[in-house]
């Protein structure tokens, strides 16, 4: 008679060393039109975790293409460019999402944020303050 035991343990096994990636986080690298329509922005590395800058603006900011982080509260970062500024700063991959921050440079304000995605096209990225989020959708150009 063959051991049953062993051979359901190495099944098993098996199939939770299969089921292991699936849990993983979806890539979110690339670059994703936001909801608004407003403008492309492009994630990628930036050391030790993920980023995400406006790469391409598809409506013209109220002070032109050179408009500047004019709603920053910090007055020393007023004088950035929007062109190239990390609106999505240290994300970090937890299980089936990706963690990190999310800035609003029409508002000035950073907010804890998580994103996911929902399909090939889309992301869903949240902003949230507290208990209360905003979850918006962004998709490939």
């Amino acid at each position: 008679m063959k051991p049953i035991i062993p051979a359901s343990l190495a099944a098993a096994a098996a199939l939770a060393a299969l089921a292991s990636p699936l849990l993983a986080a979806e890539p979110i690298t690339g670059r994703w039109v936001t909801q608004d329509r407003s403008a492309v922005v492009t994630i990628g590395d930036c050391g030790a975790s993920l980023c995400g800058k406006i790469s391409k603006f598809l409506e013209t900011p109220p002070d032109g293409a050179d408009q500047r982080d004019v709603n920053n509260p910090k007055k020393a970062l007023r004088s950035r460019k929007l062109m190239g500024l990390p609106v999505l700063t240290g994300f970090k991959e937890e299980d089936d999402l990706w963690r990190g921050e999310i800035y609003d440079p029409k508002k000035g304000k950073t907010y804890r944020s998580v994103i996911r995605r929902k399909s090939a096209s889309e992301l869903e990225v949240k902003g949230c303050i507290g208990p209360f989020c905003q979850t918006q959708v962004w998709k490939r150009p």
